[in-house]
């Protein structure tokens, strides 16, 4: 089902985290140094970046100057990428995913609006990456300041 859980929520403060020091100091980051910056708990970032390198979007190093990265280019890693990894796939209700969990599926006309919403939502979250994410960071935070 689609909400976008506190762990989606976080699991993407902490990638868009990473995409700003992505080639730009060119060492990892440590979880207890985002945690300080987002203001999450280091317990529940550490049990947040396990699904993240198990999908390959993120690397961990080690040794001194260890830490986190991105496993890719921010613009190659897209928010629905993300969700999914953390929270499981992305559909308005059961029988989009699976249609055999409702033995009314081919005739109910709602399943059809269920579908095409599901779409447009996994269309929507797939058209942001973490490249766009510091962009819209970027705006927020000048217009901030000029108030």
């Amino acid at each position: 089902m689609i909400k976008v859980m506190t762990k989606g929520h976080y699991a993407t403060k902490l990638m868009l985290n990473l995409a700003s020091r992505y080639k730009v100091d060119g060492n990892a980051t440590m979880l207890k140094r985002i945690s300080e910056e987002e203001k999450i708990s280091l317990r529940y970032l550490e049990q947040i970046i396990i699904p993240l390198r198990i999908d390959k979007l993120v690397k961990s190093i080690r040794g001194a100057g260890g830490g986190y990265t991105l496993a890719r280019d921010p613009s190659k890693i897209s928010v629905l990428e993300i969700l999914e990894c953390i929270d499981g796939p992305c559909y308005l209700t059961e029988c989009v995913e699976d249609p055999s969990v409702c033995e009314q599926t081919s005739s109910c006309a709602a399943h059809e609006v269920w579908k095409g919403a599901t779409l447009l939502l996994k269309n929507y979250f797939e058209s942001f990456t973490l490249t766009d994410l510091l962009k819209i960071s970027d705006k927020k935070l000048k217009k901030a300041r000029s108030h």
